[in-house]
């Protein structure tokens, strides 16, 4: 029996429930959509990993909209971190940006998108500009994980101080692997990040949970 991939279809049904929760219970404000729609990404990145590895549907065409799906993830992390802790508006119409060049230049190299290796856990990718992309993954985390500090310490004593430690421990999480395969990489061990974009999509399962925890508490009658 075929077990690659099975991981990611354990997610994507888990993820694919909290949404669900999401719909009936959490109320339908602005920062609980874009939570939704975080979950909704995780749940079909999950269900397009496993499609590839585990029915051996290795189509470059695939490939390339699993990356579309997780290109929209850094982007939306961040416009929802923007918002929750009512950061400059400017730049929200900037965020969106580098995802959309990654997508409109990948679209013509999408033959160069291949799998490299499928496991139980995890898939490697191989596809163009790997280095910036990465770039352009990690720094939003980065940025997200700052702004959630600031804005915490601004908010001691007050009920919203254990929702935004919530998120935070759960962007902490997502940053494990990438930290370990950084590190890793200094030794020549290189095989943690040439798989780091499914590896990371697996620790945000933790991170669905943060926020859909979030999302559930984020009501009117909690905030007043």
């Amino acid at each position: 029996m075929n077990w690659n991939g099975i991981f990611s279809l354990l997610f994507a049904c888990i993820e694919f429930v909290l949404l669900i929760n999401l719909f009936v219970f959490a109320e339908k404000n602005p920062i609980n959509k874009m939570i939704a729609l975080l979950v909704a990404l995780l749940a079909v990145y999950q269900t397009i990993e496993f499609i590839i590895c585990n029915l051996d549907l290795k189509y470059p065409l695939l490939v390339y909209l699993a990356f579309v799906d997780i290109s929209f993830l850094p982007p939306l992390n961040l416009l929802f971190n923007f918002r929750y802790c009512n950061y400059n508006q400017k730049i929200l119409r900037l965020i969106f940006i580098p995802a959309l060049f990654f997508i409109i230049y990948y679209s013509f190299f999408i033959e160069k998108f291949t799998v490299v290796k499928c496991a139980v856990f995890y898939a490697s990718y191989n596809y163009p500009l790997g280095f910036l992309f990465g770039l352009f993954y990690y720094i939003p985390i980065v940025i997200s994980i700052l702004i959630l500090f600031l804005y915490r310490n601004k908010l001691k004593g007050t009920i919203k101080v254990n929702r935004i430690n919530v998120i935070l421990y759960g962007e902490l999480f997502i940053a494990l692997p990438v930290v370990l395969a950084f590190l890793l990489s200094a030794f020549h061990q290189y095989n943690l990040l040439n798989s780091i974009e499914s590896i990371m999509c697996k620790f945000a399962f933790v991170f669905a949970v943060c926020l859909v925890y979030f999302a559930l508490n984020n009501k009117k009658v909690l905030n007043e």
